[in-house]
């Protein structure tokens, strides 16, 4: 399609009016957006440009831009013209102006999208078709393609320390789906229980609990999994995630990855390693995997839902002995086969070393979105402890009840914020710090001053609805509504 560009832009601002100017901006290009009369691909002004034009300051069209393109009206990349997002138009527009359900994604699970490396995956997905054997399309191994299993056992030698044989590689649809069969091999083999860290993600559980296992919280502190209270006994397997857990950001600790790796020995259970962002670590690189030390204990999954994106859809576990058996036959009751030419695909896309370039380009763009979020929470709501900085693509942001975390959330909520709580990922008996799991993964960095500043917003208005005690108490210094 060619590029349309717009060289006017039917944009004004009127001074007399209460309504703040970046709104004004915001309110008029999404309006002519919707309605189609500035086209999907056209290329807007610069932000220099449309300033001068308008007589405002550059930072009001900066943030203006910011807002919508965190909403989905707009394509902002480093080095190329503002232009128009690829969205729906609806034909005449409503009869009352309706804010977008959602304005600022603050969802801690969500990855950058629009940085998908399209033409490397393109061109992956092309050499797949070209090269592929009249086998490789026809009915493949429930465990996966052997092309792919054996990239993806020396890609996870290399860079994660995983002792990976092609044989005991699986690959799956994701962490989740990888975490659901070994569930489900594990209760046919008479499993009922498996430990969870409390809080984790409760998506995991509910996997492991469809799949015939009652799952059951375990503390996590500082050190990451309070090994101590692990039963002896009676426990199917417990799933861990030592590099960055889920979501408080803790690591686990040296000694207790001893500690539970002897506990499984002794108790015969099954340690779950879900490494499902460890990639992304900031302050240092990123540790090893545990799985090195006993791999006949330990079960290691990971996938590209976040290194990659969600619709790549494609996950491997590394299994010890006979259980990549078990769990390939799990693939085979569930009649789940995975896309041969998928799996192709992403087997070029590693031998090509893409997806390392990927990781590294990644990397240095969540950590400057981590560094703003951070130095902008300072400003908003400096009395607030935020923690798990060191990896990932979320903090936490700690508040002193969980009645106050319930509150922040349904104001938040209200102003367009999508965000979730510790409490969300809590198991039954949870009883540790309560606070907001903020992510900076799928939000663009101009953005993020405007969120946090609604952020702080919703915090002054859970103040004033009968917890402004405990906002008190936390000493908030938050913008009032």
């Amino acid at each position: 399609m060619s590029e349309r560009r717009v060289r006017e832009l039917s944009v004004f601002v009127d001074r007399s009016r209460p309504t703040a100017i970046q709104r004004q901006i915001e309110d008029q290009l999404r309006d002519a957006i919707r309605r189609g009369a500035i086209a999907a691909g056209s290329t807007l002004p610069s932000t220099r440009a449309l300033a001068e034009d308008l007589t405002v300051s550059r930072g009001v069209v900066v943030r203006a831009y910011g807002q919508l393109a965190a909403e989905g009206y707009l394509d902002l990349r480093q080095g190329a013209s503002p232009s128009v997002a690829g969205i729906r138009v609806t034909g005449s527009p409503p009869a009352a102006r309706t804010a977008p359900k959602i304005r600022y994604d603050l969802r801690p699970h969500l990855p950058e999208l629009g940085r998908f490396p399209r033409r490397a995956w393109l061109r992956s997905l092309r050499e797949a078709l070209a090269t592929a054997a009249d086998a490789e399309l026809g009915y493949i191994d429930s465990s996966g393609l052997t092309a792919l299993r054996a990239e993806v056992a020396a890609y996870l030698g290399r860079a994660r320390g995983v002792v990976a044989h092609p044989d005991r590689v699986v690959i799956t649809a994701g962490s989740t789906h990888s975490i659901a069969l070994l569930a489900g091999a594990l209760a046919r083999r008479g499993g009922q229980t498996i430990a969870f860290e409390n809080p984790s993600h409760f998506i995991l559980r509910a996997a492991a609990e469809n799949a015939g296992l009652t799952p059951f919280g375990v503390p996590v502190d500082d050190d990451g999994l309070v090994v101590d209270a692990l039963p002896d006994a009676d426990v199917a397997a417990v799933v861990v995630s030592p590099a960055h857990q889920f979501p408080t950001g803790s690591a686990l600790a040296a000694e207790r990855r001893a500690q539970l790796v002897r506990w499984a020995r002794e108790s015969g259970a099954l340690i779950v390693e879900d490494d499902y962002d460890a990639e992304f670590r900031y302050d240092r690189a990123p540790a090893a995997a545990m799985q090195a030390v006993a791999p006949d204990r330990i079960a290691y999954v990971g996938s590209t839902g976040k290194t990659l994106a969600p619709a790549v859809r494609l996950g491997w576990a590394v299994l010890p002995g006979e259980l990549a058996t078990s769990v390939t036959d799990e693939i085979q009751r569930t009649l789940l086969h995975l896309p041969g030419i998928d799996q192709l695909a992403f087997a070029d896309f590693l031998r090509r070393g893409e997806f390392d370039r990927h990781l590294r380009r990644m990397r240095d763009v969540y950590r400057r979105r981590r560094d703003r979020l951070v130095a902008t929470l300072e400003e908003y709501l400096p009395d607030f402890r935020v923690h798990g900085l060191a990896a990932g693509l979320h903090v936490v942001v700690e508040l002193p009840s969980r009645e106050l975390e319930a509150e922040v959330c349904l104001q938040a909520h209200r102003r367009g914020l999508a965000l979730q709580s510790l409490s969300r990922h809590a198991l039954p008996g949870y009883r540790g710090p309560h606070g907001l799991l903020v992510g900076y993964g799928c939000i663009v960095e101009p953005a993020i001053p405007a969120a946090v500043e609604e952020l702080a917003v919703a915090v002054a208005a859970a103040g004033s609805t009968g917890v402004q005690a405990e906002v008190h108490e936390a000493g908030v210094h938050a913008v009032n509504g």
